[in-house]
């Protein structure tokens, strides 16, 4: 393992190393891999019902030895020997709760889950590549999308005080685990909360803070925004020793979004959302880390599909010159997927694609999946139903349910689509 700056910490707007050197952390997030998404590799639902389906099918065996191939294939020295030839510095692993506690069984931490990151780790440390370590799902769902796991539409997670006191003792233990380690940059203790209230997420900061400090006084602690990572209204005081995260994802980098020409228009629009998230950051003079941004890109099979991506790559290069600009920290999503927003992306003529390529159609026939969905095949279908519910519900109570700007249509499609 090569030698590390030391600890990171917070010096006012900065992150620097234990000499005091400021350090920029640029980089991208393992999405996919300690927590399968259905976009990223291709399955459907969610992740814990795609593994019971599939354990269901193999028996515990196969079952074992895909997964166990699965995790050491999708990361490897390989992998991370590319980034450092790239010039990043940083990788962010998203993790999914459930290789650390069994939700029938949350008092017993697992060992799995330490062995699974100690090798990312340990294999970015080798190339001088710091980590950040993401929990991506809580018991309950700390948001209502699918990255969080639960298989519901409610944010539970803020309704069970016994749910939080889990989430709590866990990355209690994971601190204790990896408190001397000086090549993980930090804790990202939550991805993308959504607390209805907006009161019980800075509640629990503060607990989580509090106790993770009392194992392991050094490390920083990358807090989210509520509302997916968009939304800091609610946050009335800073935490020691915290960098504050925002996702700035931009609908001009969608299928379903105004395609991205450069305008000064479109410019003052990225800006202007950037600079409304990161206003608590500003105002409060501490350090800013993007978690998540980038476009999803045109497959070849799709009409005009390079200069579809070209659109897409000068609009990454523009938010990316607005980082650049005012020197924060950024992690791209995603490294590895499928072919969909991946920086790298599987063969389209591989085994594993070969075999899933009719699923795949099927998906994108039925615009099953939020991002990147195509509606040709059944516009026809979906829009009657929509169109049926604003008719019924009074245009006041439309966007009464919170997230509020997803709107009506939003959650109906959430609701709708995940089912399929």
């Amino acid at each position: 393992m090569a030698q590390s700056r030391g600890y990171l910490r917070v010096h006012g707007t900065d992150v620097v190393d234990e000499n005091g050197e400021r350090i920029i952390l640029k980089g991208a997030a393992t999405g996919g891999h300690t927590n399968m998404e259905n976009f990223i590799t291709g399955y459907p639902g969610h992740e814990h019902e795609m593994r019971a389906a599939m354990l269901e099918v193999l028996g515990k065996e196969k079952y074992d030895y895909f997964f166990d191939r699965f995790l050491d294939y999708f990361f490897t020295a390989a992998d991370a020997k590319f980034f450092a030839s790239v010039g990043l510095n940083c990788i962010r692993i998203p993790m999914n709760h459930r290789y650390f506690m069994d939700d029938l069984n949350p008092s017993v931490i697992k060992p799995e889950g330490f062995k699974l990151v100690d090798r990312i780790v340990e294999l970015c440390a080798a190339e001088n590549i710091y980590t950040i370590l993401d929990m991506h799902s809580f018991p309950g769902g700390q948001n209502q999308g699918w990255h969080s796991d639960s298989g519901l539409h409610r944010a539970t997670f803020w309704e069970y005080r016994d749910l939080q006191d889990r989430a709590t003792n866990m990355w209690v233990e994971i601190a204790k685990y990896y408190a001397g380690n000086t090549w993980i940059a930090g804790y990202n203790p939550m991805n993308e909360p959504a607390d209805p209230q907006h009161h019980n997420l800075q509640a629990w900061y503060r607990r989580v803070e509090k106790a993770i400090r009392e194992v392991d006084p050094h490390h920083i602690l990358f807090l989210d925004g509520n509302t997916y990572s968009m939304d800091f209204t609610g946050f009335k005081e800073v935490l020691p020793n915290c960098v504050y995260a925002i996702h700035d994802y931009a609908t001009m980098g969608f299928p379903a979004g105004q395609p991205y020409k450069g305008t000064s228009e479109q410019k003052d629009i990225l800006r202007t959302q950037y600079e409304r998230k990161v206003e608590f950051m500003r105002e409060h003079k501490v350090p800013i880390w993007n978690g998540e941004f980038g476009p999803v890109y045109a497959s070849p099979d799709e009409t005009n599909h390079e200069q579809i991506n070209q659109q897409r790559y000068n609009l990454l290069g523009e938010q990316l010159s607005i980082y650049k600009q005012d020197q924060i920290h950024w992690s791209i999503w995603l490294y590895k997927d499928i072919g969909f927003q991946g920086m790298v992306y599987t063969n389209p003529h591989s085994p594993y694609m070969r075999l899933l390529q009719p699923f795949f159609a099927k998906k994108k026939r039925l615009g099953l999946e939020k991002w990147g969905r195509d509606d040709t095949h059944v516009k026809h279908i979906y829009e009657p139903l929509i169109q049926h519910l604003k008719e019924e519900i009074p245009e006041r109570f439309q966007r009464r349910r919170y997230p509020h700007h997803w709107g009506l249509e939003g959650h109906v499609h959430r609701v709708v689509r995940e089912m399929l």
